[in-house]
């Protein structure tokens, strides 16, 4: 599926190939060439991944990082840091940072998309292309077909997008905030009860497939997927 990629580079060449690249990759980017307005378009949508370069204008990306990484809106956002810094020393302040990876200029297109894709695999499943399942239950994101062992299940954008997020986050309780900032998006603002909506849709959909018994309600805490039955459910 596709990612929301932010750049933040000030060398406009490099920052327009890595914008044709993310965006031949069939991702979502945007641009940003300091760390003010960086942080206003995160404040605006936060993005599933962000390309952080280490030399900026004003603010640089170490601290930029550090800032991203004390707030807790911002703190489990992926960050790969581009620089032409190679030695060992600066790699590790990077990683100590926060950064989740490190790559040097100059890098080509193809070793770019490759690390993105193995950050985006660790903390953002949801927005790789990887077909997920659990317990019978088969999602692939890149055709958007849901099959519950042989019969193919039709669900809406939303539901789709729910259960994708609940299925690579399998057998965690979300709350109802947490969903609607996966799933809708933290600059949508909506009522909690939407995800009860979708959820009662959801298991609408799986119900004559006998697959929604994985979508768990947990008192008090919010919903997960998972294929072990529990009292809490």
């Amino acid at each position: 599926m596709a990612a929301s990629i932010l750049i933040v580079e000030d060398e406009p060449a490099i920052q327009a190939l890595i914008l044709a690249s993310l965006k031949r990759a069939g991702h979502e980017a945007a641009a940003a060439g300091d760390a003010e307005s960086a942080m206003q378009q995160i404040n605006a949508a936060l993005p599933d991944l962000i390309l952080l370069d280490w030399m900026l204008p004003g603010m640089s990306g170490i601290d930029l990082a550090r800032l991203l990484r004390n707030e807790e809106r911002t703190r489990r956002v992926p960050i790969i840091m581009l620089t032409a810094k190679g030695e060992e020393r600066d790699k590790i302040l990077g990683l100590e940072t926060g950064a989740d990876d490190y790559i040097t200029k100059p890098f080509s297109p193809r070793e770019l998309m490759a690390r993105i894709k193995a950050v985006l695999r660790r903390g953002a499943p949801q927005a790789t292309e990887d077909p997920v399942h659990i317990g019978g239950l088969l999602l692939d994101p890149v055709t958007h077909r849901i099959t519950a062992g042989d019969r193919p299940i039709i669900l809406g954008p939303t539901e789709f997008r729910l259960l994708h997020f609940l299925m690579t986050h399998a057998e965690r309780v979300h709350s109802r905030t947490q969903l609607l900032d996966q799933v809708w998006g933290d600059h949508v603002f909506v009522e909690e009860r939407t995800v009860d909506v979708h959820i009662r849709r959801l298991r609408a959909a799986l119900e004559a497939s006998g697959y929604d018994a994985l979508i768990q309600t947990v008192r008090g805490s919010g919903y997960r997927i998972s294929a072990v039955p529990t009292m809490l459910a």
